[in-house]
């Protein structure tokens, strides 16, 4: 394997180390982006109206964009698109609970995991601690839990069917005692930082915080061919769309505004503040339009001629379970990203969009693949469709092959990584659709 790629993927292993929640991939994503030159704003101020590089953030989502020196009131927007949460565990309130001497994390479960991937590995938990002063803080445990198996001894059917209640199996250990003689929540205030010093667990007044693979990713295998990290979807594509996003930045002068839209809870259905069904993308689009002077036909004669890639993961082909997939079109990791395609729209690829991708893969000098589902097997959806019909803009849903999709550690090609960036940095710098 080339260098190039394996730096890709290297940095990407530190992406996701440093993104073990929504929160804080937003974070790393926007200090990233500052490194690079870019002006974090804040949505309760008024905007510059000067062009230059900008960011905002939302919870666990992140909007950044480039607008040059000639953008006017009708200019595009090409939005790259991806979203920051992964399946999971979230914590629930009163949080600290045990039996029988163990220590317990009281969890709901989040999105749809593969539950058993989550057994027998040490696990973080992260997120955001609300203070009574309303500030939010990140905080981080790192290895603290774990799901442990029961013992083959104890359930002699295990290898023919694991069965895990998802309420009675999924409540994680964390340490002994009696649960009223501990507080898991001082364990994450112990994490976290106000000023310099460790937050006071007293002065929580709320938290979004769920669990991640402990574990760091690694490229192995064959020609060091392979990638494997938990949370790959999708911050193989948040990851992409930033080496993109600053790369094409410094002297940016096309014709249209590029920008990268990192939305939180698709994986839970986008309806959300944060999420691509909310508002967050119209609205920063609007206000980027109206420090532009446009008004209300000139930012739909924008978007009319803007274009959105919803990047998120598909999947590759599996050799143990081939019947699972359509019997031509099968991608395989190392073949290049995938033009995700379904018949119901669950993807908003059309025709126009496959073109499109196929000429800024051209122009990248990256092959692609297709991803449709076995007819037996439907597919699920991404926030290309979300997207659409918020806004009407024409998108094209894309993305890398993977396999162990909603596991604790997905899989990838490592030259998939890297060639979704070059695709994406083709994309922002203006090649043609």
């Amino acid at each position: 394997m080339p260098a190039a790629p394996i730096a890709h993927a290297e940095d990407l292993a530190d992406f996701v180390d440093a993104s073990p929640s929504s929160y804080h991939a937003a974070a790393e994503v926007a200090r990233r982006l500052e490194t690079a030159g870019f002006a974090r704003l804040d949505e309760a101020d008024a905007w510059p109206e000067t062009p230059g590089k900008h960011l905002v953030v939302r919870d666990g989502a992140v909007i950044a964009w480039v607008v040059p020196a000639s953008a006017a009131a009708t200019t595009p927007v090409r939005v790259f698109g991806a979203h920051s949460d992964s399946p999971g565990f979230k914590l629930k309130p009163q949080p600290t609970t045990g039996r029988l001497g163990w220590l317990q994390a009281g969890v709901e479960v989040y999105g749809g995991p593969l539950l058993n991937s989550w057994l027998d590995r040490e696990l973080r938990l992260a997120g955001r601690l609300v203070l009574d002063d309303g500030t939010a803080v990140l905080a981080d445990s790192g290895p603290l839990l774990r799901l442990p198996q029961l013992a083959i001894h104890l359930d002699r059917e295990a290898n023919d069917g694991l069965a895990l209640h998802r309420q009675a199996h999924t409540q994680p250990v964390w340490g002994l005692g009696a649960p009223e003689s501990a507080d898991l929540l001082a364990e994450l205030a112990a994490s976290a930082t106000v000023d310099g010093a460790p937050v006071d667990a007293g002065r929580i007044r709320g938290f979004d915080l769920v669990t991640a693979d402990a574990t760091r990713g690694a490229v192995f295998g064959r020609d060091d061919a392979l990638f494997a990290a938990g949370r790959l979807d999708d911050l193989a594509s948040v990851h992409a769309g930033v080496v993109a996003l600053s790369r094409v930045a410094d002297g940016f002068d096309g014709d249209h505004i590029p920008v990268l839209a990192v939305f939180d809870h698709e994986e839970i259905g986008s309806a959300t503040r944060s999420g691509a069904a909310g508002p967050f993308l119209e609205d920063v689009l609007e206000r980027i339009g109206l420090a532009l002077g446009a008004d209300r036909g000139e930012r739909m004669r924008a978007l009319a001629s803007s274009w959105c890639v919803s990047s998120d993961v598909g999947h590759s082909v599996h050799p143990n379970y081939a019947d699972k997939h359509d019997p031509v079109v099968q991608p395989v990791l190392g073949s290049g990203p995938i033009l995700k395609v379904n018949a119901n729209q669950r993807y908003a690829t059309d025709g126009a969009g496959s073109a499109a991708w196929h000429g800024w893969c051209g122009a990248a000098g990256v092959h692609s693949q297709e991803f449709v589902s076995n007819n037996a097997v439907p597919c699920g959806s991404t926030i290309g469709p979300i997207t659409a019909t918020r806004l009407g803009i024409r998108t094209v849903d894309v993305g890398i092959p993977i396999l162990s999709m909603h596991s604790a550690r997905e899989l990838a090609g490592v030259s998939d990584l890297f060639d979704l960036a070059r695709v994406a940095e083709a994309f922002f710098a203006g090649a043609s659709a």
